[in-house]
């Protein structure tokens, strides 16, 4: 079962565009394994907190990503 877990940051996608990202996941997965992969492959968007991740020991907020 093909299996991507997508990491977000919080409140950063609307429902639709939630279910586009996972459609074109599954497509991708769908184009490399086959149809057949399709009806099995998982998609899971995790939405991340602000301050809830890092990149080199730096706490990421909204405000350096440039969204607050």
């Amino acid at each position: 079962m093909p299996f991507a877990n997508l990491k977000v940051p919080a409140d950063t996608l609307t429902p639709e565009s939630k279910k586009k990202l996972i459609d074109a996941v599954t497509d991708a997965y769908a184009d490399v394994y086959g149809e057949r992969a399709r009806a099995t492959t998982l998609v899971l968007v995790d939405e991340v907190p602000d301050g809830g991740w890092g990149i080199g020991g730096n706490v990421l907020t909204a405000e350096m990503l440039g969204r607050s």
